[in-house]
């Protein structure tokens, strides 16, 4: 039994119910703003510090894992360094945490809650709903997706499960503000989840929505620094029991000391094949 005590409240935006159709609408970047169709509201979660309160956390079981990674990058606007080095780090990093056979990096989001900054990069603001990236059905038809875009051929891969992990980390400063928070896999009902349309310019895929549920345990990291990775799966093709979708969101701090560097962050996702 868990008998860690909260360190703050989390302001979270749920899915209310399923009186409206549902559809998520990614922002363009540079500061643009967008409204997911649904009905949503707002619910006051208690959080924990994973820091603290979470020994040994593994990606099968709570679905997240925050691991020390010095990246030999200095400038994560470069397409160009991050495919040619900051890849080939979370290649490394990943298979090295989860014993995968192979590793291949499909995509980077970077983000920040400057509008200033948004407006100067291009990039995009923190996601503010609670969401998991991949459906059942959504994860696979990545995996698809990715193989025709590239030109790989299924068969010369790794035959058995593989799974979606998403790499998160600061970059230029540490997290004071807006950071991510994690629902405990072990916490999640299966009815939490429900699938919802993505519906951006390039693809239409989808995700998951999450309802509210009092049993659900929520966790962040207090203070990432550039030097930490946080690791979490959006997926998982086994259904053995072990974590297969980890809903996540930002949330507004309100212990954040005031005044602080803006959050900016860099998120690769990874097929990762076993």
């Amino acid at each position: 039994m868990n008998t860690a005590h909260p360190t703050r409240t989390a302001t979270l935006k749920f899915l209310a119910d399923l009186s409206e159709p549902l559809v998520y609408v990614p922002s363009k970047g540079g500061g643009d703003k967008t409204e997911h169709v649904g009905n949503f509201r707002n619910q006051q979660v208690p959080v924990l510090d994973a820091r603290t309160d979470l020994i040994k956390p593994s990606l099968d079981r709570e679905g997240f894992l925050l691991v020390p990674h010095a990246s030999a990058v200095s400038d994560f606007y470069d397409d160009d360094v991050l495919r040619h080095t900051y890849h080939d780090e979370l290649k490394v990093l990943v298979s090295r945490i989860t014993g995968a056979r192979r590793v291949e990096i499909f995509d980077d989001t970077r983000r920040s809650t400057s509008l200033e900054r948004q407006r100067q990069t291009g990039i995009r603001e923190p996601a503010n709903i609670v969401h998991n990236d991949y459906t059942a059905q959504s994860g696979p038809k990545r995996l698809t997706d990715w193989l025709k875009s590239t030109g790989t051929d299924r068969a010369s891969l790794p035959q058995g499960r593989f799974a979606i992990i998403n790499a998160w980390r600061p970059i230029r400063n540490p997290v004071y503000d807006q950071p991510l928070i994690f629902c405990d896999a072990t916490s999640i009902e299966s009815c939490d989840l429900i699938a919802m349309e993505r519906r951006a310019d390039e693809r239409v895929g989808a995700v998951q929505a999450a309802l509210y549920n009092p049993q659900q345990r929520w966790y962040f990291y207090p203070t990432m620094q550039p030097d930490e990775v946080l690791l979490f799966k959006t997926y998982d093709s086994a259904e053995d029991g072990r974590a297969r979708f980890t809903p996540h969101s930002s949330f507004r701090d309100p212990l954040a000391p005031a005044n602080m560097p803006a959050r900016e962050s860099i998120e690769s996702r990874c097929l990762v094949f076993f």
